[in-house]
C-alpha cells in the first residue's frame, strides 16, 4: 500500500466522521494535527530543559499535549524539583523550535487535505497551547495561514486546555454554537477541554486506514 494510499484512506475516513452533522465549525489543534512536528517540539523542550542541566524526560510532552509552554515549565519544576523561570524558558523553548526545527515543519497531510476541503462550507479556526507567534509561523510554513479565520493561542483566555475556554472563544468569533462545532486533535488534554466545551470531537491520531 503507498503512502499516499493511506493518506486518501485515513482523509476519506476523517470526511465522514465531519459529514455525520451539519457542523457550522471545524477547530483544528496545530501542533500533532495540521503539523507533523510533535518530535521537534520534543526536541526544543529537550535543548531548553539541558541549558538547566535537567535531562527531561520528553513524555511530559506527549501527556501535556496542547498545554501553554509556560504551565508544563512550572509542572516541570514540580516533577524534577527544579526553578525554572517559566516566562524565560518558554521564550527560549520558542526560539530553538523556530530557529532550528520550524523550517522543516511537515504537514500532517489527511488532515490539510480535509481542512482545504471545507473552506468556504465550514468556518475554520485553529485553537493551540502555542505561542501566537510559533503556532502563526508553523501556518505560514505548511501554507495554511490565508484558510484560517481565528486563531486562539496560549494567553488568550485566562484558562487554558484542558479547560474549554480556548474551544469556547473560537466557536465564539466564528459564530457558531459549542453543539455546531467540531474538534480535530491529538492529544488528551484537547478532547478534555472539546468535551468540557459541549462539543463534538476527533482524534486524529487514531484514524485508521484499511489493512
Amino acid at each position: 500500500m503507498t503512502e499516499n494510499t493511506v493518506v486518501q484512506e485515513k482523509l476519506a475516513a476523517l470526511t465522514q466522521i465531519s459529514g455525520r452533522k451539519p457542523y457550522k465549525a471545524f477547530l483544528y489543534d496545530c501542533d500533532g494535527t495540521l503539523a507533523d512536528n510533535m518530535h521537534a517540539h520534543k526536541a526544543a523542550y529537550r535543548k531548553a530543559a539541558e541549558k538547566y542541566g535537567i535531562d527531561l524526560d520528553t513524555s511530559i510532552i506527549d501527556e501535556l499535549a496542547g498545554w501553554p509552554t509556560v504551565l508544563i515549565a512550572e509542572e516541570i519544576n514540580k516533577r524534577y524539583n527544579t526553578q525554572l523561570p517559566p516566562k524565560e524558558f518558554a521564550t527560549e523553548k520558542s526560539t530553538i523550535f523556530i530557529s532550528e526545527y520550524l523550517p522543516d515543519t511537515l504537514p500532517v497531510d489527511f488532515v490539510v487535505e480535509h481542512l482545504r476541503n471545507h473552506i468556504g462550507n465550514v468556518r475554520i479556526g485553529v485553537v493551540s497551547g502555542g505561542s501566537r507567534r510559533t503556532v502563526t509561523h508553523t501556518l505560514t510554513v505548511i501554507g495554511l495561514i490565508d484558510d484560517i479565520e481565528t486563531l486562539v493561542c496560549a494567553g488568550d483566555t485566562e484558562r487554558g486546555k484542558p479547560f474549554p475556554d480556548p474551544f469556547l472563544r473560537a466557536a465564539e468569533q466564528l459564530g457558531a454554537a459549542p453543539h455546531e462545532c467540531l474538534v480535530f486533535e491529538d492529544g488528551d488534554p484537547g478532547i478534555q477541554a472539546a468535551i468540557a466545551a459541549g462539543m463534538d470531537w476527533v482524534r486524529i491520531d487514531q484514524i485508521t486506514h484499511r489493512p
